[in-house]
């Protein structure tokens, strides 16, 4: 056990002694005071905010597409090629009503009702929960319908909803995760 501390009355006295710090008179803080004063720095930024809106500001360049992107395209491409597996078939014939079942199934599962996710469409936070499965590989730099096929392949039983919704919206759905967009 170890040796207990001895305490003095003198201990706390000297707490109380203690100096504070100081910083010098010029890095004082204070509120601020009911009549502004205008000091120099207000004024110099009173010269340099007309001289700015005066200018003509340029047009922002239409937004780039990312090589990622591109890269997730070609391969969503490639896997979507004409002779349909017996998945695809059977994710062809799941309605939008087969959708919102699985989905209320998978809400059914949290504690809490996913807030932040409210106005998003049903397709998306199906992707998006696809996305954040980690039982099925790693989502960031492969196209989410390669990488249902590629956790199908290795008998991971990827939910057929998600792969609907790939096939079912392959022109306008982007194929890339959301969390690979934040990523880069």
């Amino acid at each position: 056990m170890p040796p207990t501390r001895r305490r003095s009355g003198q201990a706390t006295a000297a707490r109380s002694n203690q100096a504070t710090l100081s910083f010098g008179s010029k890095s004082r803080v204070t509120k601020p005071s009911a009549t502004p004063t205008q000091t120099q720095k207000t004024k110099d930024l009173e010269q340099v905010v007309p001289s700015i809106s005066e200018k003509t500001l340029e047009p922002e360049p239409a937004p780039v597409t990312h090589v990622a992107e591109l890269a997730v395209r070609q391969q969503a491409q490639a896997e979507i090629q004409p002779p349909l597996s017996e998945e695809d078939e059977k994710a062809i014939k799941i309605t939008q009503r087969d959708l919102q079942q699985y989905w209320r199934k998978q809400e059914e599962k949290r504690k809490a009702p996913r807030f932040h996710q409210q106005e998003l469409t049903l397709h998306e936070k199906i992707l998006r929960h696809f996305d954040l499965s980690s039982q099925f590989g790693p989502c960031i730099g492969i196209a989410r319908l390669k990488r249902w096929r590629r956790a199908n392949s290795l008998n991971l039983n990827p939910p057929l909803e998600v792969l609907a919704v790939l096939l079912k919206q392959k022109d306008n759905m982007k194929q890339r995760a959301y969390i690979d967009e934040l990523m880069s």
